[in-house]
């Protein structure tokens, strides 16, 4: 009984850890533009790989990240809070304000223009481009550009990890989103319910991870792991009769 209690100790207190390094990020300066429409319907899709953002889970609260922050779409699904700094532009941010945003897309270099003139998402700055009614919680619409500060926050997300299965025969691509927690997946396991061991996949793109085996008729399992370790497993997500294009919620969540 000890030792059980030891062990669960140990886990409660590896996880709060966990949740006070998320909760006491340290806050970083940048600059934020927006892009989309009033409406955010330019948002939709994008690097990452995610098609309808509602329906993924992530609405308006986006932003496309530039090189620095990118990481290559490591950084999708990472959750970020974000303030206007007023002691720079008082005139254009909206003091006790912030919004908290997903990564969801990418904000390309302009190499034709000069980082401090244009090319906002030139390396090596680091740069939010918002979904407009994002940027627009935390600034005025006419500032187009704010200065920032920004720091990496839990994701909190409604109902559970969500996979979409594209593909075909013999290359399973599976579309992972409205994942809390830290949010950016750093691996995946799919197991089918006749596979005696758990498969690793391949990151394909942004959140589309692949599987090159022949999985049709088979329930599918799948382990997830994010950036900070913490481990998922949506056992029978998917039933035998899953078909190419469906998507299906688990009722695990990080």
């Amino acid at each position: 009984m000890e030792k059980l209690i030891l062990s669960g100790l140990i886990v409660l207190v590896g996880l709060l850890t966990s949740e006070l390094r998320l909760a006491s990020a340290a806050w970083m300066q940048a600059h934020a533009t927006f892009y989309g429409g009033s409406d955010a319907s330019g948002t939709m899709g994008g690097a990452c790989g995610y098609g309808n953002l509602y329906t993924d889970g992530y609405g308006i609260k986006t932003a496309a990240l530039s090189t620095a922050l990118f990481n290559d779409g490591k950084s999708c699904g990472g959750c970020y809070q974000i303030v206007c700094d007023a002691n720079k532009a008082p005139q254009w941010c909206l003091r006790g304000t912030s919004i908290t945003i997903t990564a969801t897309n990418f904000c390309p270099p302009n190499l034709a223009l000069p980082n401090d003139n244009g090319g906002w998402c030139n390396p090596p700055r680091p740069h939010f481009d918002m979904s407009q009614p994002a940027f627009e919680t935390i600034a005025k619409y006419r500032a187009g550009i704010v200065p920032i500060f920004h720091r990496r926050v839990r994701c909190r997300k409604s109902g559970g990890i969500r996979f979409t299965i594209n593909g075909r025969d013999y290359f399973e691509l599976v579309l992972i989103s409205n994942v809390g927690g830290a949010g950016e997946i750093s691996m995946v396991w799919i197991k089918g319910s006749k596979m005696s061991s758990w498969e690793t996949m391949s990151r394909n793109w942004g959140v589309n991870w692949q599987s090159l085996s022949y999985l049709n008729g088979q329930s599918l399992s799948f382990r997830i792991q994010l950036r900070n370790g913490k481990t998922r497993t949506a056992y029978n997500v998917a039933p035998s009769s899953w078909k190419f294009g469906q998507s299906f919620t688990s009722k695990v969540q990080f």
